[in-house]
């Protein structure tokens, strides 16, 4: 075994060498596929994370009644206390905060100075703020607290609000992100295959009669596959290793400029680099053997 798998990466390296020309395009068809990958990969992840991070910003407020027309019915401490009771309980829920009306009043103070200049006092509910464990069910919270509402299991509760119009444009654009970066990775994916496939294919058509003369003579279809698919091999690690390279200098080089004009949080960030330089050499690696074994099944029929 030791013996036949020296003899198949032999005869690779020789095929490598003695092909210079067919090495190098199949070996920089591979470095394009990796590099465009890794760059989807990181980008890709980005968005992603970025948009992981709008959703974690959508809540849903619960405000009570204020002692001000129209709501009269100023709650109660138990009533509020029975709301963030039954609201942590429920299985979307992550975290409930309540919010005095004098920190609604001090948030409002910074925002918008100039519409609370004038006021005489404070028209500003007690809330409890709900974040949900999934931005996707900041709508679904919503409308259990308003049938909570409307049964009579809560009271005090004037109104719920959770930005209807902005939380739906944001997770359909999340939505959209994560299936374009899907498709994008399959098809990235089949091109570099097929593009892999068809330079091996030039080198493997200069020797078919190599080819045919090793299966008259009784070699299994193993072992004439052996080194091509040995010879994708390295073509595919090589091509890998050289896209990794760019990418870090890319990383080193161009990210410090970028990153400072995006302006985003600590939270928000692509997959971590080791990960990517993995996933980049696992595919260099299977698109290199596949396109070399999936490319030479036609020769093999003499």
């Amino acid at each position: 075994m030791i013996g036949r798998l020296r003899l198949l990466i032999s005869e690779a390296t020789r095929s490598l060498a003695a092909n210079l020309s067919n090495t190098i395009a199949a070996t920089l068809t591979v470095l394009i596929g990796m590099f465009l990958l890794g760059l989807l990969i990181g980008l890709g992840s980005w968005v992603i994370s970025w948009s992981d991070h709008v959703k974690h910003e959508l809540v849903a407020h619960v405000y009570f009644c204020t002692p001000l027309p129209p709501c009269t019915r100023y709650e109660t401490p138990v009533e509020l206390k029975k709301a963030r009771t039954v609201l942590i309980k429920m299985d979307e829920v992550k975290t409930v905060r309540f919010v005095s009306r004098q920190e609604a009043l001090a948030t409002m103070r910074k925002k918008t100075p100039e519409l609370t200049r004038n006021l005489s006092s404070n028209p500003l509910p007690d809330s409890l703020e709900v974040v949900p464990k999934r931005g996707e069910d900041v709508e679904l919270i919503a409308k259990r607290v308003e049938h909570l509402k409307g049964s009579g299991q809560l009271g005090g509760i004037e109104k719920v609000n959770y930005g209807k119009k902005t939380a739906k444009k944001i997770l359909q654009i999340a939505k959209v992100i994560e299936i374009v970066f899907l498709i994008g990775t399959i098809l990235l994916l089949i091109s570099s295959a097929l593009l892999i496939a068809n330079t091996i294919r030039l080198s493997i058509f200069s020797r078919r009669r190599e080819i045919e003369v090793m299966k008259l003579v009784g070699a299994t279809n193993w072992f004439v596959r052996g080194p091509f698919m040995i010879e994708g091999l390295i073509c595919g690690l090589g091509g890998s290793v050289l896209a990794i390279v760019l990418l870090l200098v890319g990383r080193q080089w161009a990210l410090p400029q970028i990153l400072p004009s995006l302006g985003t949080t600590a939270d928000v960030k692509a997959l971590g680099f080791s990960y990517t330089v993995l996933i980049l050499l696992g595919a260099g690696l299977v698109l290199g053997a596949a396109g070399s074994g999936l490319t030479i099944r036609k020769f093999l029929k003499v």
